[in-house]
């Protein structure tokens, strides 16, 4: 019977580990094989989204940079006739993705008719109406030409200060001297885009500071980007069926609007703008066979999962019992672990004929120490004393800690001479002790000594009292000592005392 129930033991737990390795090895699979798919595939997403990004960058920025020249051009020109600019701004349509390049004057109002009157247009607000000196305008910035792959003749004289969301850009353009992106906005020549403004200064003028810089402004170069014209170079970078976003300050600008799942982002510079290219590759990773493998480690790993779940709470109970027994700070017993050792101590002494002792100790001028470092220095002197007391206790003995800065020993199959002995070494060793935390004085102990077995007569209640009593005295004769108890000598001191 006894082989039969080592042969069950022994095919149990073979049973057991081979349920283990199969399930472990089969969720472990299944993992393996979708981690390895959709890493390549995370990081063939993101590439593709790095390079779509980075081609519509290079495109962009050749034609801002030639959209620069243009300004330089303008600048050292000064006076364009329509002629000379649209030599210019149609070199700067043939190639890359402007729409559209226009010249804003910038106008004082005090210029506004002879203005007028020179370019053939007036000087009109964004929905057409024409601008009275009753509107308070000091200056205008008209769109004076403009040349573009759709005609734009009805946008001349369209005065782009009185577009509020066109205005702001102007004078960043205006005040930093570089090249500067508007918001989504309608474009002249019609749709949704972009437009880049470059400011243009008085040939040779300072521009050191933004006031020189407002001094010297003419105008600006402009270059329209319509929305879909700005993608098509991520059209050809990314791969067929792929969807994507133009995310501009975090709105979608271009694409699907709902949210991607999964997908690779990569930021676009475009001016002085960061957008975000946000790429959903439909291709992704096939999950049936992962999802396979891991059906079948998770239904062979049932069995495992019944046998944690008992463990941990075996666990669970334990760590409990623990916590309902020790004292958080120290790891030492508690009280209440501490009265169930000293009555099955005293309940052992009364069954064998023996004696012990119980030690009630507390630490001297304690107070002062929480009063003078604080209570974290007081904490971790507690703790140092802890673990002084276990140095100095033997495996038999019962340490607690009963609250604060006192502490209780019981010593069991104890006579009183080795409890006195037990007693000054502890209270050696504390005194000799040397705190850790800077600045904190070595501390002593009082210690109370009360003898339990010899009156068969005496209570739990009844020693406590005994220990603590002496531990008083201990500290009314000066502290840093020990006292055993003696009703006659307690007496005795009590009469002095009065």
């Amino acid at each position: 019977m006894h082989v039969e129930n080592a042969g069950m033991r022994q095919r149990f737990w073979i049973g057991l580990i081979a349920v283990l390795l199969i399930a472990a090895g089969s969720v472990a699979a299944a993992i393996i094989v979708y981690s390895d798919d959709r890493a390549d595939f995370d990081s063939l997403q993101r590439e593709e989204a790095i390079r779509a990004a980075r081609q519509t960058e290079a495109v962009a920025a050749l034609s801002i940079g030639e959209l620069d020249s243009a300004a330089a051009f303008f600048q050292a020109e000064r006076d364009l006739s329509r002629h000379e600019f649209g030599l210019v701004a149609r070199s700067l349509l043939e190639q890359d993705i402007l729409r559209g390049a226009g010249f804003i004057a910038r106008v004082p109002a005090s210029e506004r008719r002879r203005y007028e009157a020179e370019h053939g247009f007036r000087i009109v607000s964004r929905r057409g109406e024409r601008i009275t000196p009753a509107s308070g305008r000091d200056v205008y910035f008209p769109l004076t030409f403009a040349v573009a792959k759709r005609g734009t003749e009805q946008a001349l004289g369209y005065d782009l200060g009185s577009d509020a969301s066109r205005l702001p850009v102007l004078r960043r353009a205006r005040d930093t001297g570089k090249p500067v992106v508007t918001p989504v906005v309608p474009l002249y020549l019609g749709g949704d885009g972009v437009v880049v403004y470059n400011a243009i200064y008085r040939d040779g003028a300072p521009t050191a500071t933004v006031a020189q810089r407002r001094a010297a402004l003419l105008g600006f170069a402009s270059g329209s980007f319509a929305l879909g014209d700005l993608t098509d170079p991520v059209d050809a970078a990314l791969p067929d069926e792929t969807d994507y976003q133009l995310r501009i300050s975090h709105q979608v600008a271009l694409g699907p609007r709902q949210p991607f799942d999964d997908p690779a982002a990569a930021q676009l510079d475009f001016a002085d703008r960061t957008w975000v290219l946000v790429v959903r590759d439909p291709n992704r990773p096939n999950v049936s066979l992962p999802l396979l493998l891991a059906v079948i480690g998770i239904s062979l790993a049932a069995l495992l999962g019944t046998l944690i779940v008992s463990w941990r709470r075996n666990e669970r109970m334990q760590q409990l019992e623990q916590e309902a027994s020790h004292d958080a700070l120290t790891g030492l017993k508690n009280r209440r672990r501490f009265e169930e050792d000293l009555r099955a101590a005293m309940a052992r002494s009364q069954r064998d004929g023996t004696t012990g002792a119980l030690l009630m100790l507390d630490l001297d001028n304690f107070k002062h120490v929480n009063d003078t470092h604080g209570h974290p220095a007081g904490d971790r002197l507690i703790e140092e004393i802890a673990s002084v007391l276990r140095r100095r206790t033997r495996g038999s003995d019962s340490l607690a800690r009963l609250g604060g800065d006192e502490f209780a020993i019981v010593l069991p199959r104890c006579d009183l001479a080795e409890a006195r002995v037990a007693a000054e070494a502890i209270a050696e060793a504390i005194r000799l002790h040397k705190p850790e935390h800077d600045g904190v004085e070595p501390i002593t102990a009082s210690v109370g000594v009360a003898m339990f077995g010899e009156d068969p007569r005496a209570g739990f209640a009844t020693i406590v009292a005994e220990a603590d009593t002496a531990m008083y005295s201990a500290k009314d004769g000066g502290r840093d000592g020990v006292r055993v108890f003696d009703p006659e000598a307690i007496r005795d001191e009590l009469l002095d005392a009065e």
